[in-house]
């Protein structure tokens, strides 16, 4: 019996002590995805400096500061995000989409998306939003967002980092909120 108590103790204490260590590593990932975050708004206003009015008057936004693509004939992509709500981080978002359609190479970019309002954003914290060949993303370049229309509350923006892909396809983007 004593043994037992033992072991149940020694493994509490050892959960106790991993604890810690497991949440430090979750703050730092978040705290360099903000960073990252922080890097990609900047490069998307310094595209187009009308942006800086969409992210300060949007209900919310996530920005994606890197996404991979890729695909022959089936496609995916994922990367991960931080919804801002009224300006400030609210959570971590990711991103997944997966395609089918005539689509050859690979890339990486940046996205942005706005929601014009709380049931919008809501949508998407609740796994509701899903973005397909409706709704379709806003290649940024200067001044592009000035005529800048939302469709359902959302409004979408994308900006190449690197890569080449040549694509006409079906698909739907998800995803996944989990907040800080």
């Amino acid at each position: 019996m004593k043994k037992s108590k033992f072991i149940k103790l020694a493994f509490l204490a050892f959960v106790a002590y991993l604890l810690p260590h497991s949440v430090s590593a979750q703050d730092k990932e978040a705290e360099k995805l903000i960073t990252e975050s922080n890097k990609a708004k900047t490069a998307f206003i310094r595209t187009d400096p009308s942006m800086a009015t969409l992210f300060k008057s949007s209900y919310g936004y996530v920005i994606f500061p890197k996404i991979g693509k890729g695909g022959l004939i089936v496609g995916g992509s994922g990367g991960n995000g931080i919804l801002y709500e009224k300006g400030k981080a609210a959570g971590l978002v990711k991103t997944g989409q997966l395609t089918v359609g005539a689509q050859v190479g690979g890339q990486t970019y940046r996205e942005v998306i706005f929601f014009e309002n709380q049931d919008a954003l809501n949508r998407m914290k609740e796994s509701k939003t899903e973005f397909s060949s409706q709704i379709s993303a806003v290649a940024v370049k200067s001044g592009v967002s000035k005529n800048a229309k939302y469709t359902d509350g959302v409004s979408v923006f994308t900006q190449d980092l690197s890569g080449l892909m040549a694509e006409a396809t079906v698909g739907g983007q998800k995803f996944k909120y989990t907040a800080f």
